[in-house]
Order: C-alpha cells, then sequence, then structure tokens
C-alpha cells in the first residue's frame, strides 16, 4: 500500500467506526472479569488461592498452560517479526516449541511431585536451606517482571491501534489501565479465576487464528507455495525473506546472537516460573504430564497458524505499513485482520489478543505474589510458620505493588519489540532457574552452595549482560535509551544466553565440588522416591 493509504487506514481505524472498535473490545473485557469473579469461588487457603484448590484436570490445565504461554510475544510479537524478517522470525517459533520437549521429558512430573507451590519448594525439599529459598525467590520476581514487561509493551502497541490512541500519553494511559486490570483478576479470581480466564482465552485465540489463517489461506488459493511466492514479491528483500540470514546471519554478531537466542528459547520455558506453578493446580503428577502434552498440541498448532499470518501480514499489508504503525511489528496481525475483514474482524482479533495479555499477566502477576509472600515471607521471613490467611494477604498485597512496578516498566518499554523482550526472560529463566532444577532432581552430590552460586551467578550474568549490551544502550532508536551520546554497551550480543546458561551450570558444579559440606545422601534419596513414584505428594498436602 502507498503512504496515501496508509492515511485512509489510519482514518478507517480511528474516524470511521472508533465505536464499534470500543464495543467489541469492552465486551472481551466485561466477560473476562465475569469469569474471573464467577470461577474463583472462596480463596481462604493457599491451595486455593496459589494453585486453584488443585481441582483441575490434565485437559484444562494443559488449555490454560497453552493460554498462558501463547502471550503477546506469540499472538502479536512473532508473526509480527515474520511479517518483517521472514524464515528467521519462524526460529521464534521453533524455539517455544521445542522447549516443551524439555518440560515433558524431564521436568513435569518430578516437579509436581517433589513442590507445593514453586520453585523453591523443590529446592527446599532437596536441600533445606533458607539461603536457597531466598535466591530462588529474587530468581522467579526478576523473570516474572521481564516477562510483564513484554506483555505491557504488548498491551500499549495493541490498544492504541485498536483505539486510535498514537500519542505517547495516551499509551501510557492504556498500560496502566492493563495494570489495574490485572491486579483486579488477581486479587478477586486467585488461581481458579485466572485458569477459567486462560481456559476461554486460549478457545477463543485459537479459533480467530485458525479462521484468520483460513482466510489468508483462502486469498492465496490454499497454496502455501502461492503464499510465499507472494510475499516475497511484496518484501523488500525479495526472495531473501523465504531463507535464513536476513535478521540474524548479517554479521557475526548477529549469528552468535541467533545461538544464544535458540539457547535461552528452548531451555528457558524449563524455568519459566509462571508455567511450573500450573503443574501444582493439578492433583497428581499423571495429569500434570497430561497437562503438558495437551498443551504441546496447542502450542504446536497455534504456531503453524503464526507461519502464514505472519506471512500474510507481509504480502498484504507490507513492512512499511507494519512498520510505521503503533507497536511496528506487534501490529502486524491485527493490521491483516483488518485488510481482511476490515474493522469488524481488526475490533475482534485485537481485543482477542488483549484478553491475551490480560490473562497473561493475571497468570505472571499470581505466580510473583505467591513467590514473594510463600518463599520469602512464609519461607524465609517466618521460618514456614506463617498463618495461611495472612500468608494469603501478603500476596494480595504484593499483586498491588508489583502491577504499579509493571505499569512504570511497561512504559518505558512499550517501544521495543514483544517478542524480543520475551526472548530476554527466557534467557534468565534458562540462566538463572533451570540449571538448580536439573541439578536438585538428577544430582547426588548437589549442595545448597552449588545452587546458591548457580542461581545468582546465572541471575547476576543473564540481567547484568542484558543492561550491558545493545538492548539498553548504544543504538538509537532501537535502544531502551534513546541518545546517542549515551552508550555503555560493551557486551555485543543483544541476548545473554550463550555465556550465561552455560556459567550458571558451571558455577552449580563448581560450587557443589568445592563445598566441603556433603550432599545429604538420604534426603536426596527420599526425593527420588517422591518425583518418581509421589508417594508423599498428596493432593493438596503440605510437601
Amino acid at each position: 500500500m502507498t503512504g496515501a493509504a496508509t492515511h485512509a487506514l489510519a482514518s478507517a481505524v480511528v474516524i470511521g467506526t472508533p465505536a464499534v472498535n470500543f464495543v467489541i473490545f469492552a465486551f472481551f473485557m466485561v466477560l473476562t472479569l465475569i469469569i474471573a469473579v464467577s470461577a474463583a469461588g472462596r480463596n481462604r487457603s493457599t491451595t486455593d488461592y496459589y494453585a486453584g484448590g488443585r481441582a483441575f484436570t490434565g485437559w484444562q490445565n494443559g488449555i490454560a498452560i497453552g493460554g498462558d504461554y501463547l502471550s503477546a510475544a506469540s499472538f502479536l510479537g512473532i508473526a509480527g517479526i515474520i511479517s518483517i524478517a521472514g524464515y528467521d522470525g519462524f526460529l521464534y517459533s521453533i524455539g517455544f516449541l521445542v522447549g516443551w520437549l524439555l518440560v515433558l521429558m524431564l521436568i513435569s512430573e518430578p516437579l509436581r511431585n517433589t513442590g507445593r507451590y514453586t520453585m523453591a519448594d523443590v529446592l527446599d525439599l532437596r536441600l533445606k536451606a533458607v539461603p536457597v529459598r531466598a535466591a530462588a525467590a529474587l530468581s522467579t520476581l526478576t523473570v516474572s517482571l521481564f516477562y510483564l514487561l513484554a506483555q505491557m509493551a504488548g498491551a500499549g502497541a495493541l490498544v492504541s491501534l485498536l483505539l486510535g490512541v498514537n500519542s505517547s500519553a495516551g499509551q501510557d494511559v492504556i498500560v496502566a489501565v492493563v495494570g489495574l486490570l490485572m491486579i483486579f483478576y488477581v486479587l478477586v479470581g486467585g488461581m481458579k479465576g485466572t485458569t477459567w480466564v486462560q481456559i476461554i482465552k486460549a478457545t477463543i485465540l485459537m479459533a480467530g487464528a485458525l479462521v484468520t489463517t483460513f482466510w489468508v489461506m483462502a486469498r492465496a488459493g490454499f497454496s502455501l507455495s502461492s503464499l510465499l511466492h507472494h510475499a516475497a514479491a511484496a518484501s523488500s528483500a525479495g526472495k531473501a525473506v523465504l531463507g535464513p540470514g536476513l535478521e540474524f546471519g548479517v554479521n557475526t554478531a548477529s549469528k552468535f546472537d541467533f545461538v544464544s537466542l535458540a539457547l535461552a528459547l528452548v531451555l528457558g520455558t524449563a524455568g519459566l516460573p509462571h508455567v511450573l506453578m500450573r503443574l501444582y493446580t493439578v492433583p497428581n503428577a499423571r495429569e500434570a504430564r497430561r497437562s503438558v502434552v495437551w498443551t504441546i498440541w496447542v502450542v504446536g498448532l497455534f504456531y503453524l497458524c503464526t507461519l502464514v499470518l505472519g506471512f500474510g501480514a507481509m504480502w498484504l499489508v507490507g513492512g512499511k505499513q507494519i512498520l510505521a504503525a503503533p507497536g511496528k511489528g506487534d501490529s502486524a496481525v491485527p493490521l491483516l485482520a483488518f485488510k481482511l475483514g476490515g474493522t469488524l474482524l481488526l475490533g475482534i482479533v485485537a481485543a482477542v489478543a488483549f484478553a491475551t495479555i490480560l490473562a497473561v499477566v493475571a497468570g505472571l502477576t499470581i505466580t510473583a505474589s505467591a513467590c514473594f509472600a510463600h518463599d520469602v515471607y512464609a519461607g524465609v521471613l517466618r521460618g514456614g510458620e506463617a498463618d495461611p490467611g495472612q500468608e494469603v494477604r501478603v500476596a494480595r498485597i504484593t499483586a498491588i505493588v508489583i502491577g504499579a512496578v509493571a505499569v512504570v516498566g511497561g512504559i518505558y518499554a512499550k517501544n521495543i519489540d514483544v517478542a524480543f523482550l520475551v526472548g530476554l526472560a527466557f534467557a534468565i529463566a534458562a540462566s538463572a532457574n533451570l540449571p538448580s532444577i536439573l541439578f536438585s532432581l538428577f544430582w547426588p552430590r548437589f549442595t545448597a552452595r552449588g545452587a546458591v552460586w548457580s542461581i545468582y551467578g546465572g541471575l547476576i550474568s543473564s540481567v547484568g549482560l542484558i543492561i550491558f549490551s545493545p538492548v539498553l544502550s548504544g543504538q538509537p532508536g532501537t535502544s531502551l535509551i534513546s541518545d546517542p551520546h549515551v552508550n555503555f554497551a560493551f557486551f555485543p550480543l543483544d541476548n545473554p544466553g550463550i555465556v550465561s546458561i552455560p556459567l550458571a551450570f558451571f558455577l552449580g558444579w563448581l560450587g557443589t565440588v568445592t563445598d566441603r559440606k556433603p550432599a545429604d545422601s538420604a534426603r536426596y534419596a527420599r526425593m527420588q522416591v517422591r518425583a518418581l513414584t509421589g508417594v508423599g505428594a498428596e493432593r493438596g498436602g503440605r510437601s
């Protein structure tokens, strides 16, 4: 489309039928709020509030995990990257999906059997050390906040397009409204209400993605090769979008960045705290495994749709118009929906995507608040003797604080690509969380010192390298700090995973072999029995 066509598109969305957009948007918001309130029931105990009473079946929890996992990065970010970078953008989809195989094969059942609510419970069962629980809590909070930034940034871009809000101040208000809504979800719904919102949202999201995918394929004569041919013809890069190298093969640094990103995406899934916490909402390990199988099917089908949606946007919308829209690549799918079905389909797709963001931020908020209340307040400050009612009250207060922090961070991160931000969260999760989890479950010699060194080493190295990378400074227009005179980026890669992940594993090993206090072999043996058989992991019982 030409510049005049772009102006016409903006006029049609903003001036033509803004009331229709708002009504569709409000309908979805009210629907999700009603679901959260009606499904919540009474959240009196910690098991009710953190784990939904462990009352969900494998297929219910699997769809809910899919709803939690298919975030703004999936629906908006990945399709947006594909619409601009082509083949290289689809690498995100592959990495996100492959990571679930690791969860299925190594993590799901033993983690459900050995934990209660959080990742720190697993480490505490194995190592029984307050410093380990404190380190795990800090890591969980950091990953959750990074992931929240991605969702808040996506919300600002998406609703700006939906309601025609183009000013920076208007987008800031939208981010603040998202924060208020997510706090409401968590305070009122708890895990049970949030889970049902995610189930409904995942179902609607899949339906919307499949319908839009079908529509694009119909325009291409139901021929994938025809779609790719049209997309390449519409791209300024030509046929280069159909092969690797457009995004990650520009220079040596970008090639290493690709390896780093791939490591983070594949390994990070098994360390995401809001994903791990969902394994405790089912009654036993068998249902936890079924949950992951269902999630793989949901996620796999959805990521196939992102391939069609991304190349469809490249063909039907065009890179210039995508990059000129609020949120740039994150607006590719809504713009594609407008091109196919006008304002009505745009409103539906954008509202469903926004409901996706709300459900994900609610899940992240309840994870972070549960981590602080259960691990820091009850586990560290109160020595495991906190009153359950008081613990839930602390979790609710924490949710409000986290919501405020997420709003402020989302305002500053609103111009950064959503999928890219999620990639950073995955790198931190893979560096700080995964090594200690695997060592605790499978290495008999692992000690508390190894856990502390691994968690803090992975956390500090990943966050530190992000701070001193082009993400924060050095590249005006793409860095968070846009001032061309500010440049403290000495680490050349955008994603730190290639350094921080191996370093965290090494530090876990080094801390263990240099620890003069030997591992408790009897505790490890008891943990192995529980991990493999489920004996002692009663439904809703204490760890």
